[in-house]
Order: structure tokens, then C-alpha cells, then sequence
């Protein structure tokens, strides 16, 4: 068995030769799918051996084709020069219907031809190219037709004529994979050759893969282990092959920190978690894009790769993993004592910061300093007094409760226990005014606070000075209640009253003599009783006092205490001791040994009481650290035989004071003299000697070291020799043992001192006396080694990167140290500066170490706000360290920026969305997509506000018809229905809270969220209500004419209401209301007008004159989802009979300029509708005046009509417009229409000469008028010019005299102007012989009646020569010529507002004057 390919390359299909379909074998051709329109698809051949005719299909050389056979006789495909070269098949990747080249061969021998693989047609070949040709020859050379036949026939199209075939439809491999066409020719004499081909579609590469379901919604808990699979998208792809191969991957995450959060399949689109999550510090809600790509193929001549996106929302879910936290600690509370037992004094709270399960709490107190005081509800944090407490009994834990609370989550974490927190509470017990104030026995070692005490004992001199105190009282007086101070409560400080305040006074019948103080105190005091009068206090007069001191609570006056003090009054002494010298001489030798007696003496007091109680003192108090004097026997001694000596002091002078016991004084002098003794170290009078050398060579010092000793002068303990100790410089140094000329041996370095030193060599320099046990002094010698600038800067590498917040002006960044060997400041004092990278935004300050060297510490400049989003998050700083020469050293710093949650979020501007109408089920409309440039960001949305357009007017909304989820999703409310005729647009106005944000505002701006409501097609049009009738004349009824219109509107929008009228019945009503129907006569024309459609029904022809009625239309107006509405319109016609003919005395193209002044005079007259037929004149005899004649009808709104008769009386009674249409030239009114006829030559001739007679009769009556009037006005004007004449000269104006002549007067004046005229100079304007002058031109409106001599005097108007020629034509626009057309244009001014129609009097001529 033999197979027949028909594709090039990757056929997909086989058959059998000889394979039948329909009784014929069927060749195959296979097209690759997409091919475009017009492109080569294939070949059909026939070939003939004998008399069987065979067929093939084009393909590769060497392939085997199938025959069959064809009757004898008929026409055979020809073929072509090299076989098969136009029968080949070609494929393209386009997505377009393949087509084949057929080319049928006739042979005169049966064998098969090879051919070439030739190139494809264009990819783009558009819709008619040639596809291919049937080529066949006949032996009888009869003319051949060529088909295509068959149900897939419709892609090609064939010339019957030249068998060319082209491309008519595309194919979709998806659709159909194989089809068949039928293939034939005919001679017209025998039957038609046909073959039926089966071709077989390639695919390409035209589908997108497409995601089923086309989005995801996730939710999964924060604690979710990383390699969990959440979820599994599949796409799927109708193609073909490496196109039918899917590949996934995730293209974008949001936030963008979650991108390394997720991963997926590329292969089975299983998305996986590949990180840890969490609620709290990460987003809780992640969107992935899911991108699914096919492997690619050809499409449109192009290998191209196809994909899809999907969206995968991710919401992470709260677990209790966080412990509880009390909010706004620390707790602090006061509560005064006896406070009811269940008063509550505090709640705290806890919350649990895992937010998406917000566990309840539990509450309770865990310890107390004082337990049992208070009590806690363990649900809601309510703090209550659980027993009554007394602040006094409190005062050892210093009146202050401290609680410890702790508070628990009624579920269990993950960890599978209760989480809980603890925070301390302190409660300050306040005081309420309990205690009376009370005395005690208190003295400097015994105070018996706890015994009240009320009497008390002490003694006084008699005559004590005021103020004096009673000795040995030792009374306190203490109030146990709080005093006055400053307490913190709720964090607000406050003054606790004056509990503890109390005042003191004395009764007893002693008061007087004494006052108490304190007078007034707080909590406690100590009571002290003082004289206030002296003379009372009389040991003579008594010997004890009793006084009664008494406590008063300032609050509470009736708490009071009292305490009895007994004063014991003693006796005084009034005698004075005294010495027998009154100066005492004696000497002493320096540095006597201590307790040496010098002297002994004494004083006598006559006083017995004072016998052997005289007590002795040295005065003053400076003399005693030298000598002192024993108080009983008066004998003096050395104190400190150290202190006297002769170099300091070569004397002293004292005071020896004797004292009885009632302390009278009495005293004498003493002059010590000092003995010299070898005792003096020699002094060097400075303390330390510094001198400053500067290091180097060339550098040298000299210093003067100088001595002296107090020892007598002139002796060997006062002469000085000096020496250098012995150190680690002294070598350096030398000194004149008698001078003290201190010299530098060789030259000095500073950098070989340490450091320490401060470039300071510190030398010890020797002064020794040469007296009996020399005695020798050292001084301290400073030489300052000056150091110079010698050394360059070192900056110590220590740290090169630092880290700094944003937003933080000023902030300090980080420190870079240097050091300089130099050792002195002005030589390694460095300064540091930031010489490049920081762009203006550091500062860095310099500053010594303690420990040596200096520290640049970098801080951010404090007008300078670093900004982590908008600005440079990596500063690399240039520090350079210099000192003061200028020397130099660099380092490289970085400086790094850390991001801080302060940019406020933000949201999309100008967001508009779209919901069809009666939605409800929809879910997620969409999701705002909010910003925020922080890196570490959480945004929650809200709803602000809903604002609604409905009927044309922005407002608030009358049901809520979406929501806003917190992630940003927009919902459907399912509770309301959403329906576009009630509102079109639903404004939101939403924000979005950033609940990480550190600082600054957390909201972002208001945004506007704008869902425009799609109209759906569910209202049907409605017919507005037409205006008046509609009437038609049947007589002039035309195709196309409009005989009605109707209007209606659809309350859908957009193309769903557009309307289309048709008309789907006629029916004819006659007068006897006998209702037949009609053939559809009308056609309905659809045009839109502002907010609604007009359908105009136009007449298909010309309608039946003879029928009398009206035509009942049926309407239907139609959207265009075929929802549709009917009415029924009325069209009354009217028949010739009511036709009116006006005949005017005009021509055709006079009445045709002036028809719309006649149509409108017509209308406003008859007050109906006016339709003109024709206008045309009466006859074409040339002899005779042109008479037009025009055809109207009279109609009113209800479909009536008038008659000739009715207008001609109409016409009669309205004298006003039958003036303006006999203006027009309306001669008169006939019945019916326009009768030609011939005219009579005897009647035209007698026409004409009664109208030549009646000319000449007007003319001569006219000449005669105009002569007499004529003479009257020259006549009247010589009388103006001779009174003129006799006018004074400078009245005159350079105008002429009198109007109509050229005279003027000797000065060239006119005298008539500015005068007042008598009767004399009259001219007479008002005579009645021209009475028609009076007539305005809307004289046919007015009866005006111009009289000029009403008054007697009246001034001229100013009147131009008039021009004899032309004084009877009147010119609207030229001057006013004549004295009569002066005065009528002046009346016309007047009456210029009241000026209608008007008409030319003929009678009217200006020379009549």
C-alpha cells in the first residue's frame, strides 16, 4: 500500500492511494496554519494517459501521488512547462487560512513531472492577492469555467474565466484542523472534472497560554514554614508543540521586599514560601505577578514567544506569638486614706500586639509592699480598694504602695502557653486632716516621739535681754498629718493642703513676759520660749514662772494641745576681777620647747561668790596657737615652740582676760619679746622658676636662681651656696655654686621629652646656709623646651564606615582621631575638615583628646535633613587633619544612610474604574495601590467619604454601594445594587495609613477614587410626547418627503441608547372612520438630536389625493439590544378643495424675492399654517402686465383647513396686512388652482387704452397741483426775504437766506436762523391744498397730523437748497432737501420705535411747496 503526503515537511495525516471520499479519492494537502490569506498553499494536478485522467498532489521530488480516473472526453488540467512548479505547496506561521495553487495538467502521456521547492508567498499578504491558478486545456479548444465548490469553498475565490485564484476568509487551526475543497473545470459540453482535496492546517503560534482560574487569593498564617507549597497556577495553551509548553515564573512582588519571599515552579506553576514571614514586622498582604510564558514558535514569519499574566494575592494571617504590653506606663495614682472599701481608683490596660488575634486579658496583682490594700478585676484592669488604710500608719513604707501587675492572654500562643507582661503601679497615699497637733520630750539624743508630753521644765538669768531663749525646755511639737509639698498625680503636679500646718501661742498668768516661737510651723518644730520683757524676768520678785504653751490645728480650731513649761529664774554676778599691772614685759628665745612656763598672773575679784571661780583667757584668739594661759592659776605657757620664732615675729603682743562666774571681765597686757636662735632654712622667694627655651640648635638659657635667709645678717647661717640635684636631665644643666646661674650644656629636644611633661624639664636647684647645723631649701626649676613644627599630622585608622539616620538634623555620625609628635598646641593642634563627598550635608567639629591627639567628630549639619528616599544613600568623605604649618593627612570615610519610616504614604491620582450595573456577587472591583518611598512600610485604607452623581448633581449617596477593604480592595456591597439610571459615577474619597511610620504624618492625602457605573441595556426606549398634528398634503406628496416625526429617549447611555425607529404598519381611517391597512407608504429616518433621537417618517411616494382621512402609523423604536417600544402617530391629509389661488399684479421673480414677507404676512393673518404649491404666472402674453398666481393651503394644528371665501374675509377685516400684500401686489383671491387661458387681443387693446387715457388724465391734474403750489411757495418765500432784509447784520450766519433759493445777504448770512418768526413770515406748511403731505409712511399705523402753527413762535430748522430736478425723490439716507421732509424726518425721530410696515404715497411731492 502506498501513502500519499501532500505537506512539505512535518505532514500529519496519511492516506491510501485510491482512498475514497464520496466516491472519489481524496488527495491531501497540508497547509500550515497561519499561513496568510493569498499565500501558496499547495498544488493540484491531473495528467492523462489514454483515456483515463489521472490527478496528483504537488510535493517533494521523489514522492508518490495517488490517481484516479476521469471520464473520456473531458477537459484535462494543462501542464506546465516544468511539471509541477506551480502546483507547490507552501507554509507559513501567520495566523491566517493557508490556501493551495491547483494546476490541473493535461498529458499526452501518463507520467509524473518532478518540481523545485520554491519560496513561500509574503507573510502579509492581504485579503484578495493571488492564491493560485487552475490551469487546463481542452482539445477542442472549447472555452473552459473553473470552480471551487464544497462548504469550505468560502476561503478562496476563483475566476471562472482564468481559473486565478485568491484568498477570501482566514482559517484558525483551532477551529479546524483539516478541511476539503472540491476542485473543478468544465468545457460546457461534457460533464465538469472535480477532485476533492483534504488539507490539513499546521499550527502557529497565535494563543496566548491563559490561566485557569485567571487570579488567586491566598491566605496563609505568619508562622508557615519556608518550602510550603500555597498554591499551584495552571495555564493552559491550545497550540501546538513547543507552543503548547508552558513555563512559569514570578515577574514582580508587592511590596518589593517580599520578591525573595517566594518562588515557583517553572514547569508546574507550585508557588512555594522561601522565606519566613511575619505579620507584625513584614506586610501582611503580598500580590505576586505570575508570568506564563509558551516555548515559542512562528508567527507572522517570526519566531516569537507568547505569554500571560496572573495575579496571586497573598494575605498573611496573625498568630499569637507576641507577649502582652501595658499601655501608657509607667502608673502612678494617689488615693487619700480612708477611701471607701470598692472604690476604684485605676484601670489599666493591656493589649496583645499580635494584631490579628487581639487575645482578651487577664489581670492580677502579683505583689505588694503592703499586701491586702487593693485589688484588681481580673478582666477589666480595674483597681478598687479592698481595706480601709490610715496614711500615718503607712509613714515606713513613706505613705507609698507599690504594686506589681501582671497581665495574661486567656489563649495560648504557639508555643502552646499563656503569655504575660508586668509592669509596677505606685500609689501615693494622700492625707485627709486626722491629727491634732501634740508636744514631746525631744533633746539632741533622746527623742520619745512616740509619748506625748505635757510638761515642761527649764531656767533663765533674771534681767535676760529680749529674745534671750529658756535653757533645758527641749519641747517639739509634731502634727502627724501631711504637710505642704508637691505630689505627682495621674502626671499632673498638684499641692497637697495644709494638714499638717499648725500655730503656737502662750497663756498663763507668766504670757506676758515671754512669747513662744515658732508662732506657726508644719508637721513638726522645735518650741523655744524667748523674753519679752526683761524687767518681769526678776529672780527678787520670783523665782519661778509657769507659762502654758498652746497648739492650734489652723484647720481645725478645735484640735488643739497645751504643754505647762516651769521656768526656773538664777541669780547674777555684778563684780569685775582686775590684775596688779596693767602691762607685762617678757622675753623668750624662738622655738622655746613646748610647755615652757613663761609667766604666772593672776587677777582678784572682791566677789565671794566668785572665790577661787576666776577663769583666765589669752586674747586674741591668734595668740593661742603660740602661748596659752592655764584658766584656774593664770600661768602661761608655750603652745608650739615651732610657731615662735623671731624671723616670722620678733615679738608678740596679748591680752590676759580674768572672768568671774557671773562672767564680768577684767584685763591687762602682755609684750612677749623672741630671743634669735640659728633657725631659718634659707628662702628662695619664688616658688618655682620656668623659663622657656626653644629645642634645636642655637638655643641657650641663662636663669638667675636667688635665696635669701631670715638669720641674722652677716653671719654663716644666712650666707647661701647653690647645687642641682641629681635627675634624668641634671646632666644637661649647670649652676654657679655662689651666684645661681643656671645654664644649658648642649642644645635641647623637645620630641626626646615625654610627652607627659609637656616639653617641662623639671631640675631641683639646692640653697644651703653655712651655719652651725646648715640648713638648706631646694626650688623647683621648669625649663619649658619650646617645641616647633616639626612633625606632620597621623590620622589613626580606627573605624571607616558609619552609619547615620535620616531626618535627624544634626545627628552625630561618627569620630576619626589624629596625632602630631609635635608637643605643644599651636604646633599639633589639628583641624579637621571634610574636603569632598559631602555635598554641604556633614560638618565635622575638632576637639582634643584627653589622652592625647584630637578627635574630628562628624555630625549631620543641623539645617541639613538627610532624605533616604530622595537623596544619597552612600557618602563617601575626603577627612583631611591638618595643624597649624599646614602639614597634612587624608582617609577615605563612609557614611551610610539608614532609612526611618517618615515619608508619608500616597496614593494614585486620578483613578478611575468602571462596574457594570446591577452587579452584585462581583467581589473585588479592584485594589488602590498605594505608595510609600519608605523601605519599611505596613498600609492599611480607609474610606473617608462617598459622594455620588446622580440626576446631573454631585451629592451624597443615598446607599453605600461599595467598600473599601483594609488592603485596599474595593468591594461590592452586596447590600445595596448597583444601578447606573439612579447614579453614573460613585466618588470615594479613601486614604491610607502607614501604621510603621516613626515620624511625621502616617495619612497620606485624601485621594479620589472614581467608579463610573457602565450602562447595561435594560431600559426600554420611551416616545416623548410629539407637538401638534401632523398634516400632509396629499397633492404634493413626494418620495421622500417628511410627512411626521416622532422623539423618544433611552435612560441607558452610550450605545445602548441608541435608538433606531421603524415603521411596522400603516392603516388609512376615512371620514367614515372605516380603518383598512396600507402598504407600507412611509419609512422612518432616524437622526439624534441633544438628548434624544428623532425619527422623521418620510413618504415613499406620492399618496392618493382622492382619499380623505388620516393614515394611522404604528412606530417602533428599537436599541440596539433589541429592546423596543411602540407608538401611533395620526396624519390627516387635505384634499384640492381647499386649495386658494392669489393672484397678484407682480411678476414671478418679484413674488419669488418677496415670498417670505407674503408667507409670513399670510400666516400672522390667517394665524394657521401656510403651504405654497407653486407660484407661477397667469399668462405669457408679453402684452399684457405680468400676473402671477400662487397656490396655497390654509391649515390649521388639528388637521383642518380653510377655504378662498374664509381668507378673503380674514384679508377685509385685518386692512392692516391686506395693505402689506397689496404692497407685495395681492390683486385678489380666487377658488382652487392656476387656470391658463387664452386672452382676447380686442379686450388687451381696450385694457390699454383706458389705461393710456387714465395716464394722461393724472399727468395733467398733477401739472396743474404743482403749478399753483409752486407759485405760493415763491411767493411766501420773497415775504421771508424781504423781512430778512431789514434783520440787524449780527444775528446773521453764513448760511443761505431762504431754503429752495441761492440768495444771501449783504454779510452772507441767513437771517432765519436762531429767530422767532410772527405770522407774517409763515409759510403756510400747514395748508390744507396739501393735505397729503401730512401722511407718514406708517400712515396705513398712524393718523399723524403735522401742524406747525399750534404755537406762534417756533424756531426754523436749518434747511439746505433744496434741487429743483430731483425735489420729488425721497431718499431715506440723503439730507433733508425740503422743508416739509425736514419736519416729517424730525416727527420720524420722535416715532422712530413705532415705525412698522409702511408703503410710498404717490401723491407725495416736496416742490408743492
Amino acid at each position: 500500500m502506498e501513502t500519499v503526503a501532500g505537506n512539505q515537511a512535518g505532514a500529519n495525516e496519511e492516506m491510501a492511494v485510491g482512498e475514497q471520499a464520496g466516491g472519489l479519492a481524496v488527495p491531501i494537502v497540508e497547509i500550515a496554519m497561519g499561513k496568510q490569506v493569498g499565500e501558496l498553499a499547495g498544488a493540484i494536478w491531473l495528467t492523462a494517459a489514454g483515456e483515463q485522467l489521472f490527478w496528483g498532489v504537488g510535493g517533494h521530488q521523489n514522492e508518490a501521488f495517488g490517481r484516479q480516473e476521469a471520464e473520456a472526453g473531458s477537459p484535462v488540467m494543462a501542464s506546465s512547462p516544468n511539471g509541477l512548479a506551480s502546483g507547490l505547496i507552501t507554509r507559513a506561521s501567520q495566523l491566517s487560512c493557508p490556501t493551495s495553487q491547483t494546476e490541473l495538467l493535461h498529458q499526452n502521456e501518463a507520467e509524473f513531472a518532478d518540481a523545485d521547492y520554491p519560496p513561500a508567498f509574503n507573510c502579509c499578504s492581504p485579503l484578495g492577492e493571488f492564491a493560485f491558478n487552475i490551469i487546463a486545456t481542452d482539445a477542442d479548444d472549447d472555452p473552459l469555467s473553473y470552480s471551487l465548490t464544497g462548504e469550505n469553498s468560502f476561503y478562496f475565490t476563483v475566476n471562472r474565466t482564468t481559473g486565478n485564484v485568491t484568498i477570501r476568509s482566514l482559517m484558525d487551526r483551532e477551529q479546524t484542523d483539516t478541511f476539503f475543497v472540491t476542485v473543478g473545470v468544465s468545457d460546457g459540453v461534457y460533464h465538469e472534472v472535480s477532485k476533492e482535496v483534504r488539507i490539513i492546517l499546521d499550527d502557529a503560534n497565535d494563543n496566548r497560554p491563559m490561566f485557569d482560574p485567571p487570579s488567586y487569593d491566598i491566605h496563609i498564617p505568619e508562622n508557615t514554614t519556608e518550602d510550603t507549597v500555597l498554591c499551584q497556577v495552571t495555564a493552559n495553551d491550545p497550540d501546538d508543540g513547543l507552543a503548547k509548553i508552558v513555563i512559569y515564573k514570578i515577574d514582580n512582588v508587592v511590596p518589593s521586599d517580599g520578591i525573595d519571599l517566594f518562588s515557583i515552579s517553572n514547569r508546574n506553576g507550585e508557588v512555594k514560601l522561601a522565606g519566613s514571614l511575619n505579620y507584625t514586622s513584614k506586610s501582611s498582604f503580598y500580590q505576586l505577578k505570575i508570568n506564563a510564558s509558551d516555548c515559542g514558535g512562528l508567527y507572522h514569519g517570526k519566531n516569537i514567544i507568547q505569554s500571560s499574566t496572573a495575579f496571586a494575592s497573598i494575605t498573611v494571617t496573625d498568630v499569637p506569638d507576641l507577649d502582652p504590653q501595658f499601655i501608657n506606663v509607667p502608673y502612678a495614682v494617689t488615693v487619700t486614706e480612708n477611701t471607701p472599701i470598692g472604690h476604684s481608683v485605676f484601670k489599666v490596660r493591656a493589649i496583645d500586639p499580635d494584631k490579628g488575634v487581639n487575645a482578651s486579658m487577664l489581670y492580677s496583682i502579683q505583689s505588694s509592699n503592703r499586701p491586702g490594700l487593693f485589688e484588681i478585676n481580673e478582666s477589666t484592669g480595674d483597681i478598687s480598694v479592698k481595706k480601709l488604710f490610715d496614711r500615718e500608719e503607712l509613714l515606713d513604707i513613706d505613705a507609698t504602695v507599690m504594686l506589681t501587675l501582671m497581665a495574661s492572654e486567656t489563649t495560648e500562643n504557639v508555643h502552646g502557653t499563656f503569655s504575660s507582661t508586668v509592669t509596677n503601679m505606685k500609689i501615693t497615699i494622700g492625707d485627709i486632716n486626722d491629727n491634732k497637733p501634740k508636744f514631746y520630750y525631744c533633746t539632741v539624743k533622746l527623742c520619745l516621739l512616740n509619748t506625748e508630753a505635757t510638761s515642761f521644765s527649764g531656767d533663765i538669768n533674771e534681767h535676760s535681754s529680749v529674745g534671750v531663749s529658756v535653757t533645758g525646755l527641749n519641747i517639739f511639737a509634731r502634727d502627724l498629718d501631711q504637710g505642704p509639698q508637691l505630689s505627682r498625680i495621674w502626671h499632673d503636679t498638684q499641692e497637697i493642703g495644709p494638714n499638717a500646718t499648725f500655730s503656737l501661742h502662750l497663756e498663763g498668768q507668766d504670757k506676758d513676759a515671754f512669747y513662744v516661737s515658732p508662732s506657726s510651723a508644719t508637721s513638726e518644730a522645735q518650741v523655744q520660749i524667748h523674753v519679752n520683757n526683761p524687767q518681769d524676768v526678776d529672780y527678787e520678785e520670783k523665782k519661778i514662772m509657769i507659762v502654758e504653751v498652746v497648739a492650734t490645728d489652723i484647720s481645725c480650731m478645735d484640735c488643739c494641745s497645751t504643754a505647762t513649761v516651769t521656768i526656773q529664774i538664777n541669780d547674777i554676778n555684778d563684780n569685775t576681777p582686775t590684775f596688779q599691772h596693767e602691762t607685762y614685759d617678757i622675753e623668750v628665745k624662738e622655738h622655746i620647747p613646748k610647755g615652757t612656763v613663761i609667766a604666772t598672773i593672776t587677777a582678784a575679784d572682791p566677789d565671794t561668790a566668785d572665790i577661787n571661780y576666776i577663769t583666765y583667757r589669752l586674747l586674741p584668739d591668734s595668740i593661742l596657737k603660740y602661748f596659752n594661759v592655764s584658766p584656774r592659776t593664770g600661768t602661761i605657757k608655750v603652745v608650739d615652740g615651732q610657731l615662735i620664732d623671731r624671723e616670722v615675729s620678733s615679738s608678740f603682743y596679748a591680752t590676759l582676760q580674768a572672768t568671774d562666774s557671773n562672767k564680768h571681765v577684767g584685763r591687762t597686757n602682755l609684750e612677749i619679746s623672741l630671743l634669735d636662735i640659728n633657725d631659718m632654712t634659707p628662702n628662695i622667694p619664688r616658688e618655682s622658676y620656668v623659663e622657656f627655651v626653644k629645642e634645636g640648635p642655637g638655643q641657650s638659657l641663662s636663669l638667675q636662681i636667688h635665696a635669701t635667709d631670715a638669720d641674722q645678717t652677716a653671719t654663716n647661717n644666712s650666707k647661701i651656696q647653690y647645687r642641682i640635684e641629681s635627675s634624668e636631665f641634671s646632666d644637661n644643666f649647670t649652676i654657679d655654686i655662689d651666684t645661681g646661674v643656671l645654664q644649658n650644656k648642649d642644645q635641647l629636644d623637645r620630641e626626646a621629652i615625654n610627652p607627659l611633661l609637656n616639653g617641662a624639664i623639671v631640675l631641683n636647684v639646692t640653697a644651703t646656709d653655712m651655719g652651725e647645723q646648715p640648713r638648706g631649701t631646694s626650688v623647683k626649676v621648669t625649663v619649658n623646651v619650646e617645641d616647633i613644627n616639626d612633625s606632620t599630622p597621623l590620622i589613626k585608622e580606627r573605624k571607616n564606615e558609619f552609619f547615620v539616620k535620616e531626618r535627624e538634623k544634626g545627628s552625630f555620625v561618627g569620630s576619626v582621631f589624629a596625632d602630631d609628635a609635635d608637643q605643644t598646641e599651636i604646633n599639633n593642634r589639628i583641624s579637621f575638615r571634610i574636603n569632598d563627598g559631602s555635598f554641604g550635608n556633614f560638618i565635622i567639629i575638632s576637639s582634643a583628646e584627653d589622652t592625647g591627639g584630637f578627635i574630628g567628630n562628624m555630625s549631620v549639619d543641623p539645617d541639613v535633613e538627610l532624605d533616604y528616599e530622595r537623596g544619597q544613600r552612600l557618602y563617601t568623605l575626603t577627612i583631611e587633619a591638618t595643624d597649624l604649618g599646614q602639614r597634612k593627612d587624608t582617609v577615605k570615610v563612609k557614611v551610610n544612610v539608614l532609612d526611618v519610616n517618615d515619608e508619608r504614604p500616597t496614593l494614585p491620582k486620578d483613578l478611575t474604574w468602571h462596574v457594570a450595573e446591577n452587579t452584585t456577587g462581583l467581589g473585588v472591583v479592584g485594589k488602590i495601590a498605594g505608595g510609600d518611598l519608605d523601605s519599611n512600610h505596613s498600609l492599611v485604607y480607609e474610606l473617608i467619604s462617598t459622594r455620588c452623581y446622580c440626576n446631573a448633581t454631585m451629592g451624597p449617596c443615598d446607599e453605600e454601594w461599595f467598600v473599601v477593604e483594609p488592603t485596599g480592595a474595593v468591594m461590592v456591597n452586596e447590600e445595596f445594587q448597583v444601578d447606573y439610571e439612579k447614579c453614573t459615577q460613585v466618588l470615594l474619597e479613601v486614604q491610607v495609613v502607614d501604621i510603621f511610620t516613626e515620624k511625621g504624618e502616617n495619612t497620606s492625602l485624601p485621594g479620589k477614587l472614581a467608579i463610573s457605573i457602565d450602562d447595561l441595556n435594560d431600559n426600554i426606549p420611551i416616545f416623548m410626547i410629539p407637538d401638534g398634528l401632523f398634516v400632509v398634503l396629499t397633492e404634493s406628496t413626494e418620495q421622500g418627503m417628511i410627512a411626521a416625526s416622532v422623539s423618544a429617549f433611552d435612560q441607558d447611555s452610550g450605545k445602548n441608547k441608541v435608538i433606531q425607529f421603524s415603521v411596522l404598519s400603516v392603516e388609512f381611517i376615512d371620514t367614515n372612520n372605516v380603518q383598512r391597512p396600507m402598504d407600507k407608504i412611509f419609512s422612518a429616518e432616524t437622526t439624534a438630536e441633544q438628548n434624544h433621537y428623532k425619527g422623521n417618517i418620510r413618504c415613499l411616494g406620492s399618496l392618493d389625493s382622492n382619499l380623505k382621512g388620516k393614515y394611522l402609523i404604528t412606530i417602533e423604536a428599537k436599541d440596539t439590544g433589541n429592546l423596543g417600544a411602540t407608538t401611533q402617530i395620526e396624519i390627516y391629509t387635505i384634499d384640492r378643495s381647499y386649495r386658494v389661488g392669489l393672484r397678484f399684479e407682480s411678476s414671478v421673480a418679484e413674488i419669488n424675492t418677496n415670498l417670505n414677507h407674503i408667507k409670513g404676512a399670510l400666516s400672522a393673518t390667517t394665524k394657521s399654517f401656510v403651504q405654497i404649491l407653486e407660484v407661477a404666472a397667469e399668462s405669457t402674453d408679453q402684452r399684457t402686465s405680468e400676473m402671477t398666481v400662487l397656490g396655497v393651503y390654509f391649515i390649521y394644528p388639528n388637521g383642518s383647513a380653510i377655504s378662498s371665501d374664509t381668507v378673503e374675509g380674514i384679508l377685509q377685516e385685518d386692512l392692516y396686512h391686506a395693505n402689506i400684500l397689496r404692497k407685495y401686489g395681492l390683486a385678489y383671491i380666487v377658488s382652487g388652482g392656476i387656470e391658463v387661458k387664452e386672452i382676447d387681443p380686442v379686450f388687451l387693446v381696450l385694457i390699454g387704452l383706458v389705461a393710456g387715457l387714465g395716464i394722461i388724465l393724472a399727468i395733467m391734474i398733477t401739472s396743474l397741483v404743482c403749478t399753483q403750489k409752486t407759485y405760493r411757495r415763491k411767493l411766501k418765500a420773497a415775504k421771508a426775504m424781504n423781512t430778512a432784509a431789514m434783520m440787524k447784520t449780527e444775528s446773521h450766519k453764513s448760511r443761505a437766506v431762504l431754503p429752495g433759493t441761492n440768495k444771501y445777504t449783504m454779510e452772507g448770512a441767513n437771517p432765519v436762523l436762531n429767530l422767532k418768526i410772527d405770522e407774517a413770515t409763515d409759510l403756510s406748511f400747514d395748508e390744507e391744498g396739501c393735505c397729503a403731505d401730512r401722511l407718514g409712511l406708517d400712515s396705513l399705523g398712524y393718523n399723524a397730523d403735522l401742524n406747525l402753527t399750534e404755537k406762534d413762535i417756533m424756531p426754523m430748522m436749518v434747511i439746505e437748497e433744496e434741487d429743483e430736478e430731483n425735489g420729488s425723490d425721497i431718499l431715506p439716507d440723503n439730507k433733508n432737501t425740503e422743508p416739509l421732509e425736514a419736519t416729517l424726518a424730525q416727527q420720524d425721530k420722535n416715532k422712530a420705535s413705532n415705525i412698522g410696515e409702511s408703503y410710498d404715497n404717490p401723491a407725495f411731492c416736496t416742490t408743492d411747496l
